[in-house]
């Protein structure tokens, strides 16, 4: 139980540091949303990191790992760490400056005034919630598979599992369900985001990104250390192929689906929450430092979870009936961190990786609203500082009710690494447009609703074929197009639909131009 104590002790932290942030809030709207925009480098690099770091770099990516090798790293770490300070430098610092100079807050704000179009911010509204639903969804799932099998055992009489099918205790029995896991993780990161806004979320992404970049140094010590080390692990591994090859997940990432997940990283130009981030911040110079740590940062984060994913094929060998990759990591944990202390602070460290996510996603949902929806039909006028706040609190409590229904509805449907890889294909299949809104002045109106309409389409039906649809026999259980990532089409139908519709259509007028480009 002394494991447990630390995680309660560390999520009691986070409501502490939620009711210090709110004693700090101006009671200004913009305040609230973008924390007056006074962000100064190393809070932003801490908050942009611990927001892009979810359950899907953590849970997801030991799972897939486990599941396809070691080319894991390369498909999202290092094509991530490359592309994600490419993107802050090239577009982030652009729409900061156009943010600050234009008073803008959220996505649909700044694109209704870049392309004079109130009906597209209505249109884009929903997709981007649509969006950031299934990102919602990885960490509210990833908490609840990763609280269940790190817990087993501590309450077998509250929560039992029957036996599996060979006559063995189920490995997960007495721990802790993903409903109420997911359920409690859902609400301490409301409490925070309720009162202390983007503050908080600010404040609470710093602390857990140091959290869980520290304990994840200490787990992956840990878990080598048991193993006999880096040599013996990785040797545990070798050995294991030569009795059972299929562990060897060799030949299960092909070359054209290793190159095209480079599109994938690019959605982090699109995610509304990382637009919210870049707004708070200070000044151009605060970027700096994100853009020049971010990659060391990932490198410290993914490359551990990696190797834990392998080390789990010769330790835990196939997973049985019933049982999800996406538990590797807290069976690795529970089985092999045998310190108390140490199990319970690597346990908070998984944590704060899922929650550092779910807090910004939340608080921008809430603000997107509020803003696009509520402001925009009513006037700015209509509503104080306080409606506008309490606007964004109703419907930040409706989207985590919604969030955490349909993770228990998908616990055991959904790989998180597959649902996250979706989310970040539908973004980054719209990065055409930022990246044409931000350096393109030829860029048109109907050039961006054909972009959208025909990105949505494309990905609405990709998405249902690969991950709701049922699958016939045989079917391979990622979806691939010509032997490439579904992200390559999407990108491909959103590029050329931008560029020949605006080619043919009517240009935006001279005094938007004038607007965005001086």
């Amino acid at each position: 139980m002394v494991s447990l104590y630390v995680i309660a002790g560390y999520l009691a932290l986070l409501i502490v540091l939620g009711l210090v942030s709110s004693r700090y809030f101006k009671g200004t709207s913009a305040d609230y949303f973008v924390v007056s925009r006074s962000v100064g480098p190393f809070l932003l690099l801490m908050s942009i990191f611990g927001t892009t770091m979810t359950g899907f770099a953590l849970v997801g990516s030991t799972g897939k790992a486990y599941s396809s090798g070691i080319g894991v790293y390369g498909l999202m770490a290092s094509w991530s760490g490359l592309i994600h300070s490419a993107v802050f430098f090239v577009i982030g610092i652009k729409l900061w400056a156009a943010g600050k100079k234009h008073g803008y807050v959220t996505q649909c704000e700044y694109f209704r005034a870049r392309f004079d179009s109130d009906s597209l911010g209505y249109l884009l509204f929903p997709i981007l919630i649509m969006l950031v639903i299934p990102y919602l969804l990885v960490g509210v799932i990833s908490a609840g598979k990763f609280i269940q099998p790190t817990t087993a055992g501590l309450f077998p009489e509250a929560f039992p599992l029957p036996d599996l099918p060979n006559g063995k205790p189920h490995p997960l029995s007495g721990g802790i369900p993903p409903w109420l896991g997911s359920g409690v993780i859902c609400l301490i990161v409301l409490f925070y985001v309720f009162f202390g806004g983007l503050r908080g979320a600010v404040w609470a992404n710093t602390f857990q990104t140091l959290v869980f970049m520290v304990t994840g140094v200490i787990a992956f010590y840990m878990i080598s250390s048991r193993l006999g080390g880096l040599t013996a692990a990785s040797q545990a591994v070798v050995d294991n192929l030569k009795a059972s090859p299929r562990l060897a997940r060799e030949g299960l990432i092909g070359p054209l689906q290793f190159l095209t997940y480079c599109f994938i990283p690019l959605s982090v130009g699109m995610f509304p929450h990382l637009f919210q981030h870049w707004l708070t911040a200070k000044e151009a110079k605060s970027f700096r430092l994100t853009v020049i740590a971010h990659p060391l940062c990932i490198f410290v984060v993914w490359l551990p979870c990696v190797l834990i994913g392998i080390w789990a094929t010769a330790y835990l060998g196939e997973l049985g009936p019933g049982q999800s990759p996406n538990a590797v990591l807290g069976r690795m944990i529970g089985q092999l961190v045998h310190s108390p202390v140490l199990s319970g602070l690597v346990g908070a460290g998984v944590l704060a990786a899922i929650m550092s996510s779910l807090d910004s996603q939340f608080m921008c949902m809430g603000t997107m609203f509020t803003k696009d929806i509520v402001i925009h039909k009513f006037g700015e006028d209509r509503l104080s500082d306080r409606q506008k706040i309490l606007i964004a609190r109703v419907f930040i409590i409706l989207i985590v009710a919604v969030t955490y229904g349909l993770a228990i509805y998908l616990k055991d449907s959904a790989h998180v690494f597959d649902l996250g890889v979706w989310c970040f294909s539908g973004f980054a299949a719209l990065f055409p447009l930022i990246f044409a809104a931000v350096y393109w002045k030829g860029v048109t109106k109907a050039g961006a609703f054909a972009c959208i309409g025909a990105t949505t389409l494309v990905w609405c039906l990709l998405f249902y074929r690969d991950i709701l649809a049922e699958k016939p026999a045989g079917m391979e259980d990622e979806l691939l197009i010509g032997r490439m990532m579904p992200v390559t089409i999407m990108f491909a139908v959103s590029a050329l639909t931008l560029a020949v519709v605006s080619l043919f259509t009517k240009k935006p007028p001279k005094e938007t131009i004038q607007k965005f480009f001086q």
